[in-house]
């Protein structure tokens, strides 16, 4: 029998930011391969929707809220999903924040430092709190969406790009430590993608008419464009991938416009 390269029976996937957008696209993936998944964002409320979803699509979920930038909440939720399923093989450090839109000149301290905090910050501690479980058992997946915008200029979001090419060196610091334990750490980096963080820049139709202009594939992303990669990334065909940045734009980066 042929073995399939993206079968995820057996594995527990914990994805942050997993409610919405991106990170709900990559947990249904991740579910439907057959992945058991951790659902966690700030509202319960839509974490347990999102699980029951999962569940009745005949896939396996929990919902445990979290609020990433709170170390005794992302203790507990690493705590639970061990509770209930025993390991995380599959870790995606999806959620973000982006308080200021503007010029470096302008960004107050404060929520400078909250997007240190939240986008590098945190995803370091997850990392630190499940590669040793990993290490033990020399297996790991894990993937940090960042974007596009790590890799480019920005006149009005300087402060969310610096933290996203943050993780892109994140990833290849703990590829290069943790490759010995067969520990794949990989980075996403989505471009203009309609979702609700992101509808600032695609919410008036003549800029997304341009944006999609400037675009190879002449669209802006879908949420499910995103799912793919994540369920190679954990899976069987990604096992020699490690200490990457996929660029999920469209075509975008290849371009230097949009």
């Amino acid at each position: 029998m042929a073995m399939n390269l993206f079968d995820l029976s057996g594995k527990v996937a914990v994805v942050t930011g997993s409610t919405k957008g991106i990170g709900r696209a990559m947990a249904e993936a991740m579910a439907e391969h057959g992945a058991k998944v951790v659902i966690t964002s700030r509202k319960a409320d839509l974490c347990e929707e999102v699980a029951n979803g999962i569940k009745a699509a005949g896939g396996e979920a929990i919902a445990v809220p979290c609020n990433v930038s709170h170390k005794d909440q992302m203790e507990n939720l690493l705590a639970v999903t061990r509770e209930t399923w025993g390991q995380i093989d599959i870790l995606i450090l999806n959620a973000a924040v982006n308080p200021f839109y503007g010029s470096a000149l302008d960004i107050p301290d404060d929520a400078f430092d909250k997007t240190m905090d939240v986008n590098i910050k945190c995803n370091l501690a997850f990392c630190r709190n499940v590669i040793p479980e990993m290490q033990a058992r020399k297996d790991g997946a894990i993937m940090i969406v960042s974007s596009i915008g790590g890799l480019r200029g920005s006149t009005v979001l300087g402060a969310y790009c610096i933290s996203k090419a943050a993780d892109m060196q994140i990833v290849r610091n703990l590829a290069a430590e943790f490759g010995k334990d067969n520990i794949r750490v990989n980075c996403i980096a989505p471009g203009l993608v309609k979702t609700n963080f992101a509808r600032a820049l695609y919410e008036d139709p003549e800029i997304a008419k341009i944006r999609a202009d400037a675009t190879p594939m002449r669209r802006l992303g879908e949420p499910e464009d995103l799912a793919g990669i994540a369920v190679y990334l954990a899976s069987k065909a990604g096992s020699w991938t490690t200490g990457q940045v996929f660029c999920i734009d469209g075509g975008v980066t290849t371009t230097g416009e949009g």
